[in-house]
């Protein structure tokens, strides 16, 4: 693992100084359009089931948001960033930090991984990805969550078991060749 943690930290490294300016351009035209502060934070469940605050741009405008439609809350220009995945950008530093890597289990808000058991705990046992195979899966899960008559309980009973099984396919099965794979797949 000190290769995935040593090649994270490269590619964060030269990553960084590329985007930073249109992450501070972002950051601010979030802050105007949502009238918060465009860093969005949040604790998301980690490595060994510690609790991190994951970044992001903030991307919806204030409320009460439901799952399934979180999009008709998003602002314009949040939109934007939701569908190329920009709003992820701020998780360079979470993977600078150490609390994520590029590639594994995309980490969830308290009340899933952290309530896993038996074998299904074997996700944990790595750092949370940016991307994954899970991830790549569900690119659109927003989308087939809209279409549910109830989006949390299809969520919770279809959507996050099969990623259950994906993550520990991938835990069980990592390779460098394999992550190399899964951040190819989702930049393109």
């Amino acid at each position: 693992m000190k290769l995935k943690r040593g090649f994270d930290v490269l590619l964060a490294l030269i990553l960084i100084p590329i985007i930073i300016i249109p992450l501070i351009v972002f950051l601010i035209i979030a802050a105007l359009e949502t009238k918060q502060s465009g860093l969005f934070k949040q604790n998301r469940v980690g490595q060994h089931g510690k609790i991190f605050k994951i970044f992001k741009i903030r991307t919806l405008k204030k409320g009460k948001h439901k799952l399934g439609q979180l999009d008709s809350y998003a602002a314009s220009f949040g939109k934007f960033l939701r569908k190329y995945k920009l709003d992820e950008l701020p998780q360079l530093f979470n993977v600078l930090f150490g609390d994520m890597s590029f590639v594994g289990p995309r980490p969830d808000v308290i009340g899933f991984a952290d309530e896993l058991v038996g074998e299904n705990r074997i996700i944990l046992k790595v750092k949370p990805g940016v991307t994954g195979p899970a991830t790549i899966k569900y690119k659109d899960e927003e989308v087939i969550l809209a279409l549910q008559d109830d989006p949390e309980n299809y969520n919770r009973t279809i959507i996050w078991v099969d990623k259950v099984e994906i993550n520990k396919k991938y835990v069980k099965n990592w390779s460098f060749y394999l992550d190399l794979k899964y951040i190819l797949q989702s930049i393109f």
